[in-house]
C-alpha cells in the first residue's frame, strides 16, 4: 500500500495548479468532471494506490488550481495537465478522465505523444457538430445566476439532482461546494466541451483505450459505439459498462471503476495485445 493521500501545488505558466497524491509506480493521472475538482475521485485513489503513483489534479480552473478566464478550452484543460506533469517530473503516465475529463485526457493522448501510456475514456461526451449547436451556450445543468437570497445554490442542487443516485445529500454537497469555488464558473467547462471539434482529433489517439460507460448516464451511454468506431488509430479498444452507474459514477461505483482499470492497465503492460472486447460490469 502506498503512502497516505498527500496534497501539493506545481507552478506552471498558468499560476500554481493543485493535485492530490498517493502511493507508487507508474503514474496513472486522474481528471475530473466540471465543475468538480480532484475530490470526484476521492474513494478511486486508494483502491488504485497500491499499485500506481495516482495523481488527482484541480484542471486548471477548477478547485483550488489558478483560474481561467472565459473562453475556456479542453486543449488549454491539457495543456494545464502537461504543464502539471513537466513540473512534477513526470514522464510517462496513463490517464483516466471522467465526463469533461475524459475529453481532455483524450486530448492529450490526440496529441500522439509517446509519454500516454494509455487511456481510460469514463462517461466521455461526443463532441461533433450536433453537439457543439445543442451545447453553445452550455449544458442544461449547473447554470445558475447568482443571487442575493442565495436562490442559485438550491437551483445548482436541484438541476443535478434527478442524475444523482439516492442518497444524495453527501454527493451533491460535495459538488456544490465545487462549483462554488472562487473563480470557477460551473457551466464554463460545459461551453469548453462544446467549443472542442472531437472528430478532428479522436482518430490521432494511438494508446490503448478503454471505454467505461454508466448504464445510467444518459448524457454519456450512447456515446460508446461511436467513440469506439472512431479511435480507429487506437492500439486497442475496450468497453466496459457499469450497469447502475450514473453521472455519480466515480464516487458511488469507484470499486468497479478501480477493477476495471487495473485489469486494463495490467493487460496493456503484460501483454501489449490489441483486444476488441466489451464487458459489462454489474
Amino acid at each position: 500500500m502506498g503512502a497516505n493521500l498527500r496534497f501539493a501545488y506545481a507552478d506552471t505558466s498558468f499560476g500554481q495548479l493543485h493535485y492530490a497524491e498517493q502511493g507508487d509506480g507508474p503514474v496513472l493521472l486522474l481528471l475530473h468532471q466540471t465543475p468538480r475538482s480532484w475530490d470526484e475521485f476521492r474513494e478511486l485513489i486508494p483502491l488504485l494506490a497500491d499499485e500506481h503513483r495516482v495523481i488527482a489534479m484541480d484542471m486548471v480552473g477548477f478547485g483550488a488550481s489558478a483560474k481561467l478566464l472565459a473562453p475556456q478550452t479542453i486543449e488549454l484543460y491539457a495543456q494545464g495537465a502537461w504543464e502539471l506533469l513537466d513540473a512534477i517530473g513526470v514522464d510517462h503516465a496513463a490517464v483516466l478522465g471522467h465526463h469533461t475529463g475524459a475529453a481532455v485526457a483524450l486530448e492529450l493522448a490526440a496529441t500522439g505523444s509517446e509519454r500516454i501510456a494509455a487511456v481510460v475514456l469514463s462517461s466521455c461526451p461526443w463532441t461533433d457538430e450536433r453537439y457543439r449547436t445543442d451545447h453553445a451556450t452550455g449544458a442544461g445543468v449547473d447554470r445558475a445566476q447568482q443571487s442575493e437570497d442565495g436562490a442559485h445554490l438550491r437551483t445548482l442542487w436541484e438541476l443535478r439532482r434527478p442524475y444523482y443516485p439516492a442518497p444524495v445529500a453527501g454527493l451533491l454537497d460535495r459538488f456544490v461546494r465545487d462549483a462554488l469555488a472562487p473563480g470557477v464558473d460551473p457551466a464554463e467547462g460545459h461551453r469548453a466541451c462544446a467549443r472542442y471539434r472531437m472528430e478532428d482529433r479522436i482518430g490521432s489517439v494511438t494508446a490503448p483505450v478503454l471505454l467505461i460507460g454508466a448504464g445510467e448516464d444518459p448524457f454519456s451511454m450512447p456515446n460508446l459505439p461511436v467513440l469506439s468506431a472512431h479511435l480507429t488509430a487506437a492500439r486497442s479498444v475496450r468497453s466496459a459498462t457499469i450497469e447502475n452507474g450514473t453521472v455519480a459514477l466515480i464516487e458511488r461505483e469507484a470499486a468497479a471503476i478501480a477493477s476495471a482499470t487495473r485489469e486494463f492497465l495490467a493487460s496493456i503492460e503484460v501483454t501489449g495485445a490489441d483486444v476488441n472486447t466489451v464487458k459489462r460490469v454489474h
